[in-house]
């Protein structure tokens, strides 16, 4: 585990006794090192496999890196939603972690991370049918009637996207360190080209490859969506232009390419051409210009970058892979500013 970031095991299953009696043995704890947000550890005993969600250590945004609405989303959506894994309890009592946590049954699967697995290879049909995939099941959540499966108090109404633009421009700001750039241009364009909300549905908030399950018999089948702590009510486009912002693909260039974290390189992946106009395709949405969800997506990954490297900067997180998360943020400004070179 990382320092710092172990986890109190015997406090843990303790609680989880209480909730699950029929535990046996003491759990192997394994640290999941793939986020940077919150702390996740599997727990596997020997006769069930479960995982543990907790906030990491320092400061947190106000609304960020809730335990208990997390466990609530995933709750509520699993009936509606079959991709979300099922939560077993929460843990409210800071006696026992010190923060809030919560426990769900873990999706037996893969997760491509940065790199495929030893050993492991993807044809380019099977990767174009996973990235196919991967739009399709976002597509049919966004498809979800929130009303009927009881989210609707998740949302704030109309305006989604301009309290967005407004709420990470503020937050980057207050993170902001000396070495980080200022994001000025880039901000005063979003505030003035922010559009209309084309509706209002769930959104995952970190739509990733490296956040699905993948089935072990089939890699190209989504089994699982894991991290809900961001999904709310809000606009789809958003939800794309965020996801998008990971997605780096092959001929995107050096610096580029040492920020990808999922493997959407591979021949056969989907350009990010290609899954927009796949997306709209699949959810009969229109949109004028896609360069102001593209830049959003963007400017909201540098926004959060910087906010966790803001963590180690201040000695909050001692984890060495933030770093050099700022100059992370700077490939991040070129980027959205190439994009408004284009939109000239």
């Amino acid at each position: 585990m990382n320092r710092g970031e172990e986890l109190d095991v015997a406090a843990v299953d303790a609680w989880l006794r209480a909730a699950i009696p029929e535990l046996q043995g003491m759990p192997e704890v394994i640290q999941y090192r793939g986020g940077a947000s919150n702390w996740t550890y599997r727990l596997r005993y020997q006769n069930r496999d479960l995982v543990l969600r907790r906030p990491p250590a320092g400061t947190k945004a106000k609304s960020a890196h809730d335990m208990g609405r997390e466990y609530l989303v995933q709750k509520t959506l699993l009936p509606v939603f079959p991709y979300v894994p099922r939560v077993l309890g929460l843990c409210e009592d800071e006696s026992v972690l010190g923060v809030p946590f919560y426990v769900m049954e873990r999706v037996p699967g893969l997760i491509l991370r940065r790199d495929l697995p030893a050993g492991m290879r993807l044809s380019p049909q099977e990767a174009r049918a996973l990235s196919v995939r991967l739009v399709e099941t976002l597509a049919e959540l966004h498809r979800v009637d929130y009303r009927a499966a009881g989210l609707e108090s998740l949302g704030k109404g109309p305006g989604y996207a301009r309290r967005q633009i407004e709420g990470w421009s503020d937050r980057y700001q207050r993170a902001r360190t000396w070495n980080a750039p200022s994001f000025r241009r880039v901000r005063d364009w979003l505030a003035a080209s922010t559009p209309d909300d084309v509706r209002a549905c769930i959104i995952h908030n970190d739509w990733r490859l490296d956040n699905a399950v993948l089935a072990p018999e089939d890699p190209t089948r989504i089994a699982g969506v894991l991290d809900w702590e961001m999904a709310t009510i809000g606009d789809p486009l958003m939800d794309l232009g965020n996801a998008l912002a990971y997605w780096v693909e092959r001929g995107d260039g050096l610096v580029m390419s040492l920020l990808r974290r999922q493997p959407s390189h591979l021949p056969g992946m989907l350009t990010r051409k290609e899954i927009v106009d796949l997306y709209l395709e699949r959810t009969g949405l229109r949109v004028a210009s896609w360069a102001f969800y593209e830049v959003y997506g963007l400017f909201r990954l540098a926004a959060i970058a910087q906010q966790i490297y803001f963590r180690y900067h201040r000695g909050e997180s001692r984890n060495p892979a933030f770093r050099h998360f700022w100059l992370i943020v700077h490939a991040l400004e070129r980027r959205c500013l190439a994009v408004l070179r284009k939109e000239r």
